[in-house]
């Protein structure tokens, strides 16, 4: 089984405060012209994303280098209330003045599988990619949902291959039509990061963590050599 990381923290707002900061302070430091980073949406991540701008605007980081693409969207159009990159606009890269190329959004307003299509051929022109073709980004940061998905990556796991980079799938919540990334691209990143918030998760984190666990983030775990996981879920693990 693969490495894991555990941070608590005491409350849904410390715990975005906390991954914000984290998450700050590496890019501070960047020493590369290019970053590629996938965002989430959620509950937990319109916090988390608000605090990141803010914390960028207040300290004086530079987010030139980061190329923005997203773990997973929902088929919606851009405007749409459910839709992930909506979220991250209004919060973070409408108020940081991310450059339009640096914005690499799904489609969701495109048939799903044109969507995948599209997603999949552009990530792959501009993220580098590893020895078997994966895109390797520099950090994928993802939640958890309360059967321990990640992305639109629902129970039961798939081990079929992936064919491509974003995968449509019909998910088990509303909106049902997503697009998301392939378990091979998420355990390729460098880094992921999963902030896993909220009530009612607590069953699911315990078994994701567990060497026989079966959620979608077991496999993750499983499949990676270090998965960093913060919570604020306080339950006995």
């Amino acid at each position: 089984m693969g490495k894991f990381v555990l941070e608590r923290f005491g409350s849904p707002e410390e715990l975005a405060r906390a991954a914000a900061g984290q998450w700050l302070r590496q890019l501070a430091s960047l020493a590369v012209p290019n970053y590629y980073a996938a965002l989430s949406g959620g509950r937990i991540a319109r916090q988390f994303l608000a605090d990141v701008a803010r914390g960028a605007q207040n300290r004086k980081i530079s987010l030139l280098p980061v190329h923005f693409f997203w773990a997973d969207e929902r088929c919606v159009p851009p405007d749409h209330p459910e839709s992930n990159y909506r979220l991250a606009f209004e919060q973070l890269l409408r108020p940081t003045s991310i450059p339009q190329e640096h914005i690499h959004r799904i489609r969701g307003e495109e048939p799903p599988a044109r969507a995948a299509e599209l997603a999949s051929a552009e990530v792959c022109r501009a993220v580098p990619r590893n020895s078997e073709g994966w895109p390797v980004f520099d950090i994928i940061l993802l939640g958890m949902g309360e059967d321990g998905h990640v992305a639109s990556l629902f129970p039961p796991v798939n081990l079929a291959p992936a064919k491509q980079v974003f995968l449509e799938v019909v998910a088990s919540k509303p909106p049902p039509h997503r697009i998301t990334l392939c378990y091979e691209a998420i355990t390729a990143a460098k880094q992921v990061w999963v902030v896993a918030s909220g009530a009612g998760k607590e069953n699911a984190l315990r078994e994701s963590l567990t060497a026989r666990g079966q959620t979608p983030l077991a496999h993750v775990i499983r499949c990676r050599e270090e998965t960093r996981i913060l919570t604020d879920i306080s339950a006995d693990i």
